[in-house]
């Protein structure tokens, strides 16, 4: 009715509703939400990225994703280690950036800050809400250092972190598209992602991102993040994998 009236459809006016001259015109939220990302994007877009990279190409790279299982359960927060193929897969009971900040902070103190500073130098995801949290990602919070580098892909440009993509072809031979998240436990998801980072690579000389990123990390770091060594033999990545974790 207020529109048709602010049409000229009818003989009276707004000023003829009380009511209707005191609202406020709503903001429009959709262009808060661009300005606020525009500003969260600002020194950390892809070409920033690059930038970076060009001037220090011996930075430690680290890929950040998340993979749904059902729409509005459970997700994975995944990590890869360029370098190594290491993938880290965390569950999250909700894809929010609470849950991916307390995520990263819990890595933080799993390695120190030292190490975390060296091994996740530089962070790429996407433009996900549940990543618009970079301060919280990049800082010690207890000192206020800046101790990691977030940049943000093109919109609409996954392939520009390409590596863990790939990657998530791991989790679907075990948890196909579609399968819910909601009864895993982060017991189980060590499981499966201790059997990825077992595979061996062709990229890597048939080695395995476990068995590689013993150059960065050592056994009992990498036991803190949740990821162990299975034997060759005992690999699996089918969707029984979960189901004979149990033992």
């Amino acid at each position: 009715m207020y529109n048709y009236v602010e049409l000229g459809v009818f003989s009276f006016k707004n000023i003829d509703l009380p009511r209707k001259v005191r609202y406020r015109k709503r903001k429009d939220s959709k262009k808060q939400r661009i300005r606020r990302e525009t500003a969260i994007r600002k020194g950390r877009t892809y070409e920033d990225f690059k930038e970076y990279i060009g001037k220090h190409p011996d930075s430690s790279i680290v890929e950040m994703d998340t993979v749904e299982g059902k729409k509005g359960g459970k997700v994975f927060l995944t990590l890869l280690i360029r370098q190594s193929k290491l993938m880290l897969i965390y569950l999250l009971e909700q894809k929010t950036m609470e849950c991916v900040t307390n995520a990263i902070t819990r890595i933080k103190d799993a390695l120190g800050i030292e190490t975390f500073k060296k091994v996740f130098e530089v962070i790429l995801t996407d433009n996900g809400p549940e990543f618009f949290n970079p301060l919280g990602i990049e800082k010690d919070e207890e000192t206020g250092e800046i101790i990691s580098h977030m940049f943000y892909c093109d919109p609409e440009a996954s392939w520009q972190k390409g590596t863990i993509e790939k990657n998530h072809e791991y989790i679907r031979y075990v948890l196909p598209k579609g399968t819910s998240f909601d009864e895993l436990t982060q017991e189980k998801v060590n499981i499966l992602m201790s059997n990825i980072n077992s595979t061996s690579r062709d990229i890597l000389n048939g080695m395995t991102p476990y068995d590689a990123t013993l150059t960065i990390l050592t056994k009992g770091q990498m036991k803190k993040l949740g990821t162990s060594k299975i034997d060759a033999d005992e690999v699996n990545l089918s969707p029984r994998l979960l189901k004979e974790g149990d033992k």
